[in-house]
């Protein structure tokens, strides 16, 4: 084993065909970081192993991550094996930070699905599935803690195959001594491996006790292999043997299908088996050449075909972004055509700026390596790009490209926040700004109607962990509360009602009279529709305008509790005036006096906003769902099965009502369950909810 600390070693260029992008998918806690820290390990990249544990790892670099001990971002971790070079793509687990999930998956060209052999088949496991079906991704599956003495290979064979079928191919199978991983045996070769110190192993006898499984494992890997082709078939059907190199062909054309999903095993605190899975990730997996990549030539409209080819015009795509305070703006890239070398001017169409490169790394977690070019199909990094985001497209002037962008999650869950220090607020508004250059489903949105600052993320956890990056890395707190909802004031009933405002003090005085009808318009699009009916000039023309405008400015603090007012008609039908003390701020003034009367007289009502909820669940959770959506004072409008055992729920909820939903329905489903919303109307309140709310605003005041 070469014996070089990451930070000594150099990386050295590797052409398309010797590339491999494989991005590392699965539960939360199934052993991703720890599978990616044993294979730079077993690979020579790091002469020692790190742990989540003790935080430190090659992958969670960031302080928060070290504190959580869980991957909050996807990082890169360049290994070299075989004379090629696999771009391992690191991602995190929890459901919250699925935008780093999808930005990786959208750079890889390969998925390794992580599988706990303890913890078995779990929600992200499908998700992980599902999202390979989605790319059209080529995929392994590795089973971890294989060392733990309740793991069982088997049980999770027999679940996955009962989920995905026969295009589940296991071709190792471990053995177990006193509980313990002590070697396995390779099914393509039908022989035993015993290990021996850390990442080396020796051939041994295939013990008794393993056969009977093996003998099932063998059949099931043979009748796969024989499905590739009608020669197979008849061979398999006439008892002949496939030599390895037959098995290992038909394999790689088979995975890269997606028709054969191999799984291997081992244990990543032992860096056992991953010297097995880095020679099958070479062995089987695609290098990018065999993909297909096309964008739009800006220029002439037509498709520009990229496909990973070294001989077309420089492309690359941005497919995301890293701002560290202390090391700075990194845009990590994907060649799509031609040689990146660092003299090169690149163009990016998004910002219509050009761009020297300098310097082009490959980064190992988040210490840059220099690298003096990137062929087509590899993933490297450029600083201190300007002007350029995540979902960028960087090609020459000559042929301008755009590829499409990648479909982020949108984030749904939302909370207001507050600075800690008064003053704060350009700074914190400065360092999210950075922080959504980062994480793409962050973003935050001003609420200036009820004056208030909203900070959206995928889950609660993400807000809570965003607030934790603030004060860390930034250095400004802010405190997360929940938000006011954008109520709407309006009326039900008819009113009329007389206003008079004077004022005598010394010299000119206040005089303006105005008799007002307030009844509802029936259009809650608008908040104040004004009419006059005034006849023999009680109230002279000229203060008209001012009698509408006092209006205005009442309909945007509504008297009922201060929220904005729709749907209310108002007409001037008399009043009176003063030949000397009238003026216009008088006639404003006492319009304003009888806007605010004539609402409460004329039945004032809340309205809330009410959003079309769609909620995409596994079936057994139907019940539960709508259970919980009743609670939350919802109307189930529709059930729709979805496929691949799945309902697909329509209800009206109250947005109020929605608060803290994300946290309740990944309960409830056991995180399976995902949601979407938009606004569809407002609806008047019910009595016990306006109520509170009213006597809330009021205590405010």
């Amino acid at each position: 084993m070469r014996n070089f600390s990451k930070e000594a070693a150099s990386m050295k260029v590797y052409r398309t065909d010797e590339i491999r992008n494989v991005v590392l998918l699965g539960h939360g806690g199934s052993g991703k970081t720890s599978l990616a820290e044993a294979m730079a390990y077993v690979s020579g990249a790091t002469n020692r192993m790190g742990s989540v544990e003790n935080g430190n790892t090659i992958s969670d670099f960031d302080k928060e991550e070290q504190k959580r001990k869980f991957s909050l971002s996807t990082s890169l971790i360049p290994i070299e094996w075989e004379k090629a070079k696999i771009n391992i793509l690191d991602t995190p687990g929890y459901f919250d930070f699925v935008g780093e999930v999808e930005e990786a998956v959208s750079a890889a060209d390969a998925a390794v699905i992580v599988v706990s052999g303890k913890a078995g088949v779990q929600v992200g496991t499908e998700k992980a599935w599902e999202l390979c079906d989605k790319y059209n991704l080529p995929r392994m599956i590795y089973v971890t803690e294989m060392d733990v003495d309740d793991a069982s290979f088997r049980q999770v064979v027999e679940d996955l195959t009962t989920r995905y079928g026969k295009k589940i191919a296991p071709h190792f199978q471990p053995i177990r001594e006193n509980e313990k991983l002590v070697g396995y045996i390779n099914v393509i070769k039908n022989a035993g491996r015993r290990y021996t110190e850390i990442g080396q192993r020796e051939e041994c006898e295939i013990p008794d006790y393993c056969k009977p499984n093996l003998e099932i494992l063998r059949d099931s890997l043979m009748e796969a292999v024989a499905e590739t082709s009608e020669e197979f078939m008849e061979r398999y059907f006439n008892g002949e043997e496939f030599s390895v190199e037959e098995i290992r062909s038909a394999m790689r054309t088979e995975v890269m299908d997606g028709d054969i999903v191999p799984v291997a095993m081992g244990s990543n605190v032992q860096a056992q088996g991953v010297a097995n899975l880095l020679s099958d990730i070479v062995r089987f997996f695609p290098s990018p050449d065999k993909r297909k990549c096309a964008g739009i030539n800006r220029r002439t409209n037509e498709i520009f075909e990229g496909n990973y080819e070294f001989s077309k015009a420089k492309t690359a795509y941005v497919f995301k972004t890293m701002v560290d305070p202390f090391i700075g703006k990194y845009s990590f890239i994907k060649v799509c055509s031609g040689v990146l070398k660092g003299d090169d001017t690149l163009y990016n169409g998004d910002s219509d700026a050009e761009a020297k490169l300098g310097k082009i790394y490959t980064m190992v977690g988040n210490k840059p390596t220099e690298v003096s070019e990137l062929f087509a199909g590899d993933i490297g990094a450029i600083a201190k790009l300007a002007n350029t985001k995540t979902g960028d497209t960087l090609s020459t002037k000559n042929t301008p490209v755009m590829y499409g962008k990648t479909e982020y999650s949108k984030p749904y869950t939302y909370m207001k926040y507050i600075c800690n220090n008064k003053g704060d607020e350009d700074k914190v508004s400065q360092a999210l700004q950075k922080m959504m250059a980062e994480d793409v489903t962050l973003k935050t949105v001003n609420d200036s109607e009820n004056r208030q600052t909203l900070l959206y993320g995928m889950g609660d956890q993400h807000l809570e962990i965003t607030a934790s990056k603030l004060a860390t890395r930034y250095k400004c707190e802010i405190k997360l509360e929940t938000p006011k909802v954008a109520f709407r004031e309006t009326i039900k009933k008819k009113s009329d009602v007389d206003s008079k405002y004077k004022k005598q003090s010394g010299g000119h005085g206040q005089y303006g009279h105005v008799k007002m009808r307030f009844a509802p318009s029936g259009d809650l699009e608008i908040p104040y529709e004004f009419d006059e009916e005034v006849v023999g000039g009680a109230v002279p023309k000229n203060y008209f305008p001012a009698v509408e405008k006092g209006g205005q400015e009442s309909v945007q603090k509504g008297p009922l509790a201060g929220y904005p007012v729709v749907g209310v008609k108002a007409v001037l039908y008399d009043g009176s005036y003063h030949p000397v003390d009238s003026s216009e701020m008088a006639f404003k003034t006492a319009a304003i006096q009888a806007f605010k009367k004539g609402f409460m007289e004329a039945s004032p009502i809340l309205l809330e906003p009410i959003e079309s909820l769609t909620v995409l669940v596994p079936d057994k959770y139907t019940g539960d769902v709508m259970g919980d959506l009743n609670k939350r004072r919802g109307r189930v409008l529709g059930m729709n099965p979805a496929g691949a055992g799945k309902t697909e729920i329509v209800a009206d909820v109250p947005m109020m009502e929605l608060f803290g939903y994300t946290t309740d329905l990944r309960s409830m489903t056991g995180g399976s369950g995902i949601y979407s919303y938009e606004f569809a109307r407002y609806e008047q309140t019910p009595s016990d909810v306006q109520e509170k709310e009213v006597a809330a605003r009021a205590a405010e005041v």
